[in-house]
């Protein structure tokens, strides 16, 4: 892992809805570092889940560039590839399937990958091991806390190894005891996997967490922050 290396380059990325009438972006420009831990804050509607949503392909910018590991997205051929095997995704819903068991729902983006039955439920179980619900692989979603089912989500998110981990908000409909929970899960993931971990958070207490704080407010990036290596002792 190189920590000067830049995987995320945004620059001057316009974003409006209703044609043209709400600008949820107006040029907005940010770089983060591999390896990285970032969390962008701004009150409600400055873009900054916006943002979120464009780097992981889920929508494309009227102008502007968001270029990940050199490569511009708007060039990029095949995004649900590059969404299954580079990104993952935590969201404040945690979007799991509730017909299925916990560890069925972590098997879900393996398919991508073409692994066999016993290796995806294999891997399933490692990663609900490692966010400390080994015990609840059976359960599904309707039965298990919201804490728990944010673990899940987490799980999910890492099923393919991707090195780039995106949270939108991952605490928001949790109890402080169960947010904390899962901000340490993220941490130790980012620290001990090497992923670069961009998280959105209106909650400064969760954002001074982050290696770097990046706040947002009218669609612009007004204050990019400073990472720890940067600041010197």
């Amino acid at each position: 892992m190189n920590r000067n290396r830049i995987v995320i380059d945004i620059q001057d990325v316009v974003k409006t809805y209703e044609e043209g009438r709400i600008h949820a972006l107006n040029g907005a420009t940010l770089q983060i570092r591999e390896g990285e831990f970032v969390a962008i804050t701004g009150p409600s509607g400055c873009g900054k889940s916006t943002l979120i949503h464009l780097i992981a392909a889920l929508d494309r910018p009227d102008s502007g560039r968001i270029a990940v590991n050199g490569v511009d997205l708007a060039r990029m051929g095949d995004l649900s590839r590059y969404r299954a095997r580079e990104v993952g995704l935590v969201f404040q819903l945690h979007n799991l399937l509730p017909t299925l068991s916990a560890a069925a729902n972590v098997q879900v983006p393996m398919y991508e990958a073409e692994l066999s039955f016993w290796d995806r439920r294999a891997k399933a179980q490692r990663l609900l091991e490692a966010v400390g619900l080994g015990d609840r692989a059976s359960t599904p979603p309707t039965k298990l806390s919201g804490g728990e089912r944010q673990r899940v989500a987490i799980a999910l998110a890492l099923a393919n190894d991707p090195p780039l981990l995106l949270a939108d908000e991952p605490t928001g409909n949790l109890d402080s005891k169960a947010g904390e929970m899962v901000l340490d899960l993220l941490r130790s993931i980012q620290r001990e996997r090497g992923v670069t971990l961009v998280l959105v958070t209106h909650d400064l207490r969760i954002a001074g967490s982050a290696e770097r704080i990046v706040r947002m407010l009218d669609g612009r990036v007004v204050d990019a922050g400073v990472t720890s290596t940067e600041a010197g002792p």
